[in-house]
C-alpha cells in the first residue's frame, strides 16, 4: 500500500495551464501541492489561452485543465471553477466599436451574444489593463448578475481520469487562502505590466468555489446555448 504522495508521483500528469492572472492563486497552490522535485517533474504543463487549452483537453493531449464553461457541460469535473460573483473586470465589451470576438475566448464570446451586448469582446490580462486604464467598457459578468442575480462561471476544472486526485485538489485548495509570494507577484506584474496592488485587487473579484448558486448560474447559461 502506498500513500497519496506516491500516488501522484506515479501519474505523470499533463495539465493544461492558462497563464492569465485569474489562475495565479491556483498555480501557486499546485506548486506547493507537488512540492518535491520528483512530484514536480511528474506534473507537466501545456500552456495556452483558453481556446487552445480547450482543444488540447478535448483531444486528450492534457489530463486536466480549467475548461471554458461552453465546453465543460459533458465533461467530468470537480467543484472548482473561475467564477465572478458580480463584476469580473477581465471579461469586457469595448462599446461603440464594430462587433468582434476575442480569438482567445470561447465562453465570453457566447456570453456577449446571450446578453445582447454589442462591441468588441476582450478577455484576460489585456481586458484587465483596458479596465485599469479607465477606458469605456461593459463588464459582462456584471451585466449577467444584474439581469439574473447569479454568479457567472467562466470555466470549470475538468479531468479525464483520476477523480480521487482532483477531489483532493479541490478540497485542499478551497480550505486554504493562498498567499502569493512576493517574487511570483513581481514576476506576474512584470509579465503583464499590471501593478502588484492592482493584481491583488483584481483577484478579490474571482471566486473558485463552484457552489450551489454558481451551479445554478451555470445551468441557466447552458439553457441559452444550442449545441
Amino acid at each position: 500500500m502506498y500513500n497519496f504522495s506516491q500516488f501522484i508521483l506515479e501519474l505523470h500528469l499533463v495539465f493544461g495551464k492558462i497563464e492569465y492572472l485569474n489562475l495565479l492563486p491556483f498555480h501557486v497552490f499546485m506548486k506547493r501541492f507537488t512540492k518535491s522535485s520528483q512530484q514536480a517533474m511528474s506534473m507537466h504543463y501545456k500552456r495556452g489561452v483558453p481556446a487552445k487549452v480547450n482543444k488540447k483537453f478535448l483531444s486528450r493531449s492534457v489530463d486536466a485543465a480549467f475548461i471554458s464553461s461552453i465546453h465543460a457541460k459533458k465533461q467530468r469535473h470537480v467543484n472548482l471553477g473561475i467564477i465572478a460573483k458580480k463584476e469580473v473586470l477581465s471579461v469586457i465589451i469595448v462599446p461603440d466599436v464594430k462587433n468582434e470576438k476575442d480569438v482567445e475566448s470561447a465562453t465570453s464570446n457566447i456570453l456577449a451574444r446571450v446578453l445582447g451586448v454589442q462591441g468588441k469582446v476582450l478577455i484576460g490580462d489585456k481586458a484587465l489593463k483596458h479596465y485599469l486604464q479607465g477606458k469605456p467598457h461593459i463588464d459582462l459578468a456584471a451585466q449577467w448578475n444584474k439581469k439574473y442575480n447569479l454568479p457567472f462561471v467562466f470555466a470549470v476544472l475538468c479531468y479525464h481520469k483520476d477523480k480521487q486526485l482532483y477531489k483532493k485538489i479541490e478540497k485542499q485548495f478551497l480550505k486554504q487562502k493562498v498567499k502569493i509570494p512576493q517574487y511570483l507577484l513581481g514576476e506576474a506584474s512584470q509579465r503583464t505590466e499590471i501593478s502588484k496592488k492592482d493584481i491583488l485587487h483584481y483577484l478579490s473579484y474571482i471566486s473558485y468555489d463552484l457552489d450551489q448558486k454558481s451551479k445554478k448560474g451555470l445551468s441557466l447559461f447552458y439553457k441559452f446555448v444550442t449545441y
